[in-house]
Parts: C-alpha cells; sequence; structure tokens
C-alpha cells in the first residue's frame, strides 16, 4: 500500500495506519507536483522511529538533467529511497545517461500515464536503465478512475508485462475502496492512494486516519499472505461465526457463517472453440457463477465486510479478454480459480453456456471448493 502524503502530519497519519510506502507529492499544486522541500525533511522526522520505504514526486516534465540529479540526489541525502518521474520515450533518449547514473543510488519509478496511451514498449528500455518500478496512473482527475481507462484484462497484461522485465507493478487513479478487490485479481506489486485516504475524498483535503485504516484493511500485507480480507485469520472467523449456514442448516463446531453471492444470466464474447473455424470469431456466451463466501467477524456495511460481485465478473473478463481457448470447460476452470484466490471463498459454481452452437445453450457446469 502506498500513500501519497503531503507533509509531515500526514506521513505520520498514513504511517500509523500500515502504509508501507510513505509518497511525498503535492496535489495542490498540480499533476506529479514535488513537495515543498521542508514538508519533506518534516515527514522524514515524522517517521523516522519506524521505517517505511520514502519516495517523492520530482515534477511534471519536462525535465532537465543536471537540475534532475542535484534534486533527486539532496532528496537520497535526506533519506528518500524512491524517486518518481513521468517517462515516454524522448524523454528517456534526453535523459537516459543521468538516469543510468542515478539508477545504482536511489529506486527510480516510472509513470505512465493510463489515460494517454501509455508506452508499454518502454518497459524493457526501463528495466535496462535501471528503473525497480512502473506505476501507472491517470493524469486527468476530473473523476475517472482508472479503471474506467484500462479493462482489467489490460490491467492483467501490463503487470503480467512488468514481471517478465523484473520490474514492479504500481496501479494508481482516483481508486476507491471497491476498486481493490477487484485490483488484487491483477497481481500488482503496489497499489497507490491518495483521494480514498482523504477527508470527504477529496485530494487535496487533509488526510483522515478513518479512511486510512479502511484502505489498508482491504489489502494482504505481506506477512499475512493467509489472512482474509478482513485482516483475520480463517480460524478466526470461524470461532466468531453463528452456526447457521446460507441454506439454515446447522453448522459443524469451527465452521463459519456463509452468505452466498451470485451474477445471472452475464453475457460475454469469448474466442472459443478447437475447431480451426472458430479461431478468431469470438462466440456468445453466458454465465451463471455462485460463491459460498465466509461472513466476516465485522458489520455489513464496512467495505472490509463484503465480498463484492464486481470479483466474480472481472474473473469472466479476464479470463474471455486473455485470447483464444479451445474448450469451455477451460474457461469454466479458469473463473473458479480466479475466484477461490479470496481466502474467503469455500465453493464456487461456474455454470458456461455457448448460444451459437443450437437454438438454445451447450456447455458445462463446475462445482469447485478451496483447497483445506
Amino acid at each position: 500500500m502506498l500513500a501519497s502524503v503531503i507533509d509531515g502530519q500526514e506521513a505520520a497519519i498514513a504511517l500509523h495506519g500500515g502504509a508501507d510506502i510513505i509518497d511525498f507529492e503535492d496535489p495542490r499544486e498540480g499533476l506529479l507536483a514535488a513537495a515543498p522541500w521542508e514538508a519533506i525533511e518534516a515527514g522524514l522526522k515524522a517517521i523516522s522511529t519506524r521505517r517505511r520505504r520514502v519516495g517523492a514526486a520530482l515534477g511534471a516534465p519536462p525535465y532537465e538533467a543536471e537540475g534532475l540529479a542535484k534534486r533527486v540526489r539532496a532528496l537520497i541525502a535526506a533519506g528518500v529511497d524512491a524517486v518518481k518521474l513521468a517517462v515516454d520515450a524522448p524523454s528517456l533518449d534526453r535523459l537516459d545517461g543521468t538516469l543510468r547514473a542515478l539508477a545504482p543510488e536511489v529506486r527510480l519509478v516510472g509513470v505512465l500515464w493510463a489515460d494517454r496511451t501509455p508506452d508499454l514498449d518502454c518497459l524493457a528500455r526501463l528495466q535496462g536503465i535501471g528503473f525497480k518500478s512502473v506505476l501507472l496512473d491517470t493524469a486527468e482527475k476530473g473523476g475517472k478512475r482508472l479503471l474506467d481507462y484500462q479493462t482489467p484484462s489490460e490491467l492483467e497484461a501490463f503487470c503480467a508485462r512488468c514481471r517478465a522485465h523484473g520490474l514492479n507493478s504500481a496501479l494508481a487513479g482516483s481508486l476507491e475502496p471497491p476498486d481493490v478487490p477487484r485490483l488484487l485479481l491483477v497481481a500488482p506489486s503496489i497499489l497507490g492512494f491518495r483521494r480514498a485516504l482523504c477527508a470527504g475524498g477529496k485530494r487535496d483535503g487533509p488526510l483522515d486516519a478513518r479512511a486510512v485504516d479502511r484502505i489498508r484493511g482491504l489489502i494482504p500485507r505481506k506477512a499475512e499472505a493467509s489472512l482474509n480480507a478482513v485482516g483475520r485469520a480463517p480460524q478466526d472467523i470461524r470461532e466468531n461465526a453463528r452456526p447457521l449456514t446460507d441454506h439454515g442448516t446447522q453448522l459443524q463446531s469451527g465452521e463459519a457463517e456463509c452468505d452466498l453471492i451470485f451474477i445471472r444470466d452475464f453475457h460475454a464474447l469469448a474466442d472459443l472453440g478447437a475447431y480451426k473455424r472458430e479461431h478468431g470469431r469470438p462466440q456468445r456466451v453466458v454465465f451463471n457463477v455462485e460463491a459460498s463466501v465466509e461472513r466476516a467477524a465485522t458489520r455489513a456495511d464496512d467495505m472490509r465486510a463484503v465480498f463484492s460481485y464486481d470479483v466474480i465478473l472481472d474473473a469472466i473478463r479476464l479470463v474471455t479478454g486473455r485470447g483464444h481457448v479451445n474448450f469451455i470447460e477451460t474457461i469454466a476452470e479458469d473463473v473458479a480459480e480466479i475466484v477461490l484466490r479470496d481466502p474467503r471463498v469455500r465453493r464456487v459454481r461456474v455454470r458456461v453456456e455457448k448460444l451459437d452452437v443450437i437454438e438454445g445453450g451447450v456447455g458445462v457446469e463446475i462445482v469447485r471448493e478451496a483447497k483445506a
């Protein structure tokens, strides 16, 4: 979890709330605006007793090589670990030598804009220069979010390409709490936030400790891979749950109460079929999916307690967006596998029908359970 902060007070709130990366930027001054030097110094002092990775924005382009190097080395001397700058082919041409010289001294983070046709072909070059991470963000902050510009399949491809080049993938862009479980499906290294952490959801407003806590609770910590999204181990949930299943039958000791989350008659197109004539000719398919989900030991109006149906919809979009698949059974298996990644999901039923074969439907229905 990356939290974008303006000053020392906000840095302390983000640190206390559990942010893994404290990133200094001043959203009041525009895109990638550098925070005032005194604010960064105060922020570093405020969090010095509990070390976190600290980053800082270098301002909007264009960048001048000598001034860039001077600013970065001053930030390094102050205790900053990572610096963030917008990148494209022309800027990399101009700054190649400077950035290569800085790469051994600081973590370089390249920023690409999801709403400005990001050049993903530059990932290999960023790796060669020595960048450690690439952030896919939105340049316009007028209300649209990252998912308004990039589909789950496109974001999954971005994260996969970053991994292939040895780069951390970071996602940001006016993200909201319901976006978090959806974006976890595409396996980013980092999720970055500003607006969702602020009072009233105003990007230029002050950080709100409750909002920070809400986002932190939605993101698994590295050391807590076995925990669920509420921050409790499955066993803890089972011990605190009430003794009825979603069907009203008595639970065995130690089992958890479950809810049934479902989607009905969701239509999609899939490049599907084993025959050569079917390749490159998307077919209509319809999905019905049910997930049996452990109820969290918290209020149902808390986002951390909810398993969103968007996770199921995005699982379908991811699978149908990956390219040609020979068998409908493969699609069903892949959707089930993605949904079962959430540790709260006990069981999933996936029904997939092809609508272009006969007058009616043909397909498959599978039931898969989480591994103990």
